[in-house]
């Protein structure tokens, strides 16, 4: 007999999937990382894990606590799956430009979730990070992941998502691929990966709006703006992105995003999320240019089901994007290598 003893059992030893029809066979091998697939569908069940049992390990989350977390839904649904099996409270925070089904995930696994205004920067007391650590500071009993900056974050995609991509590829990997956010999946993955096979390059996927690619350009910090696509990009620089493993990073824009991720499904029966959709544009990207002939592999950070009423809905993509939903568009993104 083989059961798991809890749904915790299940995170990881996702599929790694062929890309057939979106991008060309005659430039590059794609493989897609389902991590949509994971129990809460995302990649985040394998980071929140980690660190809520290294929390219980070192004595900093007791049983009857509170996690507190600032959260764009995906570690904030792997936590509150994590404190239904085990018993503890949540609190998050979240910025209203995250889709209602994020929201509404949290509360029904029992989360308390308070919504925080996206555009304040910051250090603002209204955002969600600010907000997030007032409240763990303020609460007794209080464990705040802090997953931009907690170097497990990073621990975990070095244990667990690298050994596997290394393995389901039989170590036969030229590129990685994938969305830049916390940075703990990009730079895990890729320091595991490096460690291995020094000449594996990896490229960051960045969202038009956010700080990451023109710091890794130019080395300075621009004025950030909002964007529409979930789960990756920042308004500012974290301590979990480790530059010095990413050799390029692709910046890819709202609807072009979205209208990838629509492709996926239609065309790949893989059925994610928008910054997924940034990820196959950025590797279609790769593909034709430095990365013909290689083997790729594309992270895939989320499930489609979180975005059923935004650019899955055609009448959200029409009032957003007119004649998205008609035509398959050639958009141009901005490629840098270091």
């Amino acid at each position: 007999m083989t059961f798991a003893t809890s749904i915790l059992d299940a995170v990881g030893q996702t599929p790694l999937v062929t890309v057939h029809s979106i991008i060309a066979p005659s430039t590059a091998t794609v493989m897609a990382k389902c991590e949509y697939l994971n129990p809460m569908g995302s990649v985040k069940d394998r980071m929140a894990l980690y660190i809520i049992r290294k929390a219980e390990e070192e004595g900093k989350l007791k049983a009857g606590g509170t996690i507190v977390e600032n959260t764009s839904g995906n570690t904030g649904a792997a936590l509150a799956m994590i404190a239904a099996v085990k018993g503890y409270r949540c609190i998050f925070t979240i910025p209203d430009k995250m889709s209602r089904e994020k929201i509404d995930q949290l509360r029904a696994f029992g989360a308390e979730v308070i919504v925080t205004p996206t555009d304040v920067p910051p250090e603002s007391p209204e955002s969600y990070y600010s907000v997030a650590r007032k409240i763990a500071e303020e609460t007794p009993g209080a464990f705040y992941v802090d997953q931009y900056n907690n170097p497990d974050n990073v621990e975990a995609h070095y244990r667990s998502t690298g050994p596997e991509i290394w393995h389901q590829t039989s170590g036969e990997i030229d590129i990685l691929i994938g969305g830049i956010g916390t940075g703990g999946t990009i730079s895990g993955t890729a320091r595991y990966l490096k460690d291995q096979n020094p000449s594996i390059k990896v490229v960051a996927v960045d969202p038009i709006g956010s700080v990451f690619y023109d710091y890794f350009t130019s080395g300075k910090m621009t004025r950030p703006h909002v964007y529409k696509v979930e789960g990756i990009g920042e308004d500012m620089l974290v301590k979990c992105v480790d530059f010095s493993v990413i050799d390029a990073m692709v910046q890819v824009g709202d609807e072009e995003s979205f209208i990838m991720a629509r492709r996926l499904a239609r065309e790949e029966g893989l059925f994610a999320g928008g910054s997924s959709g940034s990820a196959i544009r950025a590797a279609e990207k790769v593909a034709t240019t430095w990365g013909r002939g290689k083997r790729i592999v594309v992270i895939l950070p989320d499930h489609g089901n979180r975005y059923i009423s935004k650019l899955y809905s055609d009448a959200w993509m029409e009032e957003h994007y007119p004649g998205s939903t008609r035509q398959k568009k050639q958009c141009s993104e901005k490629f840098h290598m270091s």
